[in-house]
């Protein structure tokens, strides 16, 4: 019997994100410290048994249609393709994404196409490669772009692309960015920075927000509010804007100034087994532990229900009690 992952005001949850690992090999610095973080030990991970259970109860009994495979950087996980074949033998059969960086993806692409992965997200902030090496603090640009190129070769469809504009640094690049993905053929995502780095030092007030990227946008070309976009959006993060004159869409994820959290239908599972209710949330429910005391496929169901009953109406960037969750962005799972 399905029984939904509703909360208390109604939204119901069809979106699972499972982090894979909280290790990752870039070092950005919007994100964690040059020296990294304290990663997570061995066997303090779900196995990948207990990853497919647990994806198996979400979309046999819990209304679950969509997995996306995150981390930290999820391509770090080994034996990652026999794992996504797996969560796509399940039935029902979930719809399944991957978030990464790109590194790597260029020998992989293809067989995580084979293995099941429908759909790719690709993070890349500049064009610009000794302007990548000053981000994330490492020479990997050229590997990223081979990536876009062999996740396109691949099939994957659509392959979107996650910027994410810093003031002062890359805030000029917006529309370079939009114009390399037109050419490209590839979907281009702005995303507001959040307040989720290791080090705590978001701030507002140095945030480009989303009325600042389209600014900057229509300055070279006129984007149009497609009312076909907004209305097939449902729960969808990104605002789509059509550029006048063409088929090619950019997005705009508006999280801190404009959150969309009235129709959020996300639910988090992280590398080591804690259910997340959202992104932003400072409580979070231990699957990890019952699953290995023995706990029947009912009693962590059960416990899945009662987790997402109590996710909060929003994510209270803006209210002045706002703590920012003690784990950073690589620990929970985009």
């Amino acid at each position: 019997m399905t029984q939904l992952l509703r909360d208390s005001f109604g939204r119901v949850a069809t979106d699972l994100r499972v982090s894979l690992t909280d290790r990752c090999n870039l070092r950005c610095d919007y994100c964690m410290p040059a020296e990294g973080l304290d990663w997570l030990a061995r066997e303090e991970l779900l196995t990948d048994d207990e990853i497919v259970r647990l994806i198996g109860l979400a979309v046999q009994r819990l209304g679950i249609r969509t997995v996306r495979l995150t981390g930290g950087e999820p391509l770090l996980r080994r034996g990652l393709e026999p794992l996504v074949a797996a969560i796509a033998a399940l039935t029902p059969r979930p719809a399944i994404a991957l978030t990464t960086n790109g590194i790597g993806l260029a020998a992989r692409a293809e067989g995580l196409a084979a293995a099941g992965v429908d759909r790719i997200n690709i993070s890349l902030d500049t064009l610009d490669p000794d302007l990548f090496q000053r981000i994330t603090r490492r020479p990997r640009h050229a590997d990223v772009l081979a990536g876009v190129a062999a996740a396109r070769a691949a099939g994957l469809d659509p392959v979107k692309i996650n910027a994410v504009l810093l003031r002062g640094v890359n805030e000029h690049e917006a529309w370079p960015l939009l114009a390399w993905a037109m050419e490209t053929g590839v979907q281009l995502r702005f995303i507001e920075q959040m307040p989720l780095d290791a080090q705590h030092g978001w701030r507002r007030s140095t945030m480009i927000t989303a009325a600042e990227i389209r600014a900057r946008l229509s300055e070279h070309v006129e984007l149009v509010e497609d009312p076909a976009d907004q209305l097939a959006r449902g729960s969808a993060p990104a605002e789509l804007f059509r550029v006048a004159g063409t088929e090619h869409r950019v997005g705009i994820i508006a999280a801190v100034s404009a959150p969309f959290c009235g129709a959020c239908d996300r639910v988090r599972l992280t590398a080591d087994g804690q259910l997340r209710n959202c992104l932003f949330a400072r409580e979070e429910s231990d699957l990890r532990a019952p699953l290995r005391a023995g706990a029947d496929d009912d009693a962590l169901v059960e416990r899945w229900l009662a987790a997402v009953a109590t996710k909060r109406a929003g994510h209270g960037i803006d209210d002045p009690t706002f703590l920012q969750p003690d784990r950073p962005m690589s620990a929970i799972g985009g």
